[in-house]
């Protein structure tokens, strides 16, 4: 796997390194080893998917509050996403940033996402299909949201916004504590 740190601290852009035959190709895509070196967490409680009729959609921004953050490894499993994260570390150098990232599974890359950090997507095509790996289980007291056009972030959203949840769409702004 090739990791790359993206400019939110902590979160990589993850490729596969493909073993190409006439057969097709084998990759990794997981190696607690290779998380470990890069100092990343390695241990994953839950695995969740998310299926997606609409090209538009926009699920998010979500984290969880202490206890109960979650760090998260996120996959396109068909389809493609814009997928955006916003560090939301006090004792962040990148706090309040937001880094976005292409996901297709024709690109076959993954978005590791560390605790403190909201994350959120928009399909690109129809018919999308997301995998999560899951760092900490989901505690429904926990679950957070900020709004996916919050002025505080103006996050550029690469199609119009239009196909989300009623949560989704009535989260509030985001207050600093």
């Amino acid at each position: 796997m090739k990791f790359e740190e993206l400019s939110i601290r902590g979160a990589y852009l993850i490729g596969l390194q493909p073993i190409q035959d006439e057969r097709g190709f084998f990759a990794r895509t997981y190696c607690d080893k290779e998380f470990r070196e890069n100092g990343l967490n390695p241990h994953f409680v839950q695995c969740n998917v998310s299926y997606n009729v609409h090209r538009g959609t926009i699920r998010g921004m979500h984290y969880q509050s202490a206890p109960y953050e979650e760090t998260k490894l996120v996959r396109c499993i068909r389809g493609a996403i814009y997928d955006v994260i916003i560090d939301l570390r006090a004792d962040s150098e990148s706090y309040l940033q937001w880094a976005a990232v292409e996901l297709t599974s024709d690109n076959r890359k993954m978005l590791y996402i560390p605790t403190g950090v909201a994350h959120g997507f928009q399909t690109l095509q129809d018919d999308t299909e997301v995998f999560y790996q899951m760092g900490s289980f989901y505690e429904q007291a926990a679950a957070r949201g900020i709004r996916w056009d919050d002025p505080a972030f103006n996050i550029t959203w690469p199609l119009k916004c239009w196909n989300m949840s009623d949560k989704d769409a009535t989260y509030g702004g985001f207050e600093l504590h």
